[in-house]
């Protein structure tokens, strides 16, 4: 599975650490940025290049992090079709997998620490969607995004 990775300034070594983890998993992981943590990033920017990058169909799958988690997973939640979950901890990373079929999972890099970052990929990659009764609710999402994107 392609993944792709996006943080602000606050999160490059964060990301740098659960890329290096992702790829001994055997995930191909792409890189959005920011790389050079005295340059400011605005993380709206890397939210939304990975949340287009995999509407694109680039990657399959995003990991956003900035300080909190809240900002970028906003951020990427603009972009039409993506269901971008912020998660500090695992059981609710797998949950946004199984009910609400989340493409990204996004957390805060003041929030988390890095073994928790880990788990909380493991939960979100290691879930399935279980569609069902969770389909219809995630397409009354879509719907609600469809009508105010006329």
């Amino acid at each position: 599975m392609k993944v792709g990775f996006g943080c602000d300034h606050t999160a490059i070594d964060l990301k740098k650490e659960l890329m290096e983890y992702m790829t001994e998993k055997g995930y191909e992981c792409v890189d959005y940025g920011a790389y050079d943590a005295k340059v400011r990033v605005d993380y709206p920017d890397q939210g939304q290049k990975v949340a287009e990058a995999i509407i694109a169909g680039e990657v399959e799958k995003g990991v956003l992090i900035c300080g909190t988690g809240i900002g970028i997973s906003l951020a990427a939640n603009k972009v039409p079709g993506i269901r971008a979950a912020v998660c500090s901890e695992p059981y609710s990373a797998e949950m946004t997998v199984r009910h609400n079929n989340a493409q990204i999972i996004a957390f805060g890099a003041r929030v988390v620490g890095n073994e928790l970052a880990k788990k909380i990929l493991d939960a979100f990659f290691g879930a399935t969607f279980e569609g069902g009764r969770h389909a219809e609710r995630v397409q009354k999402i879509c719907n609600i995004e469809a009508k105010y994107n006329k």
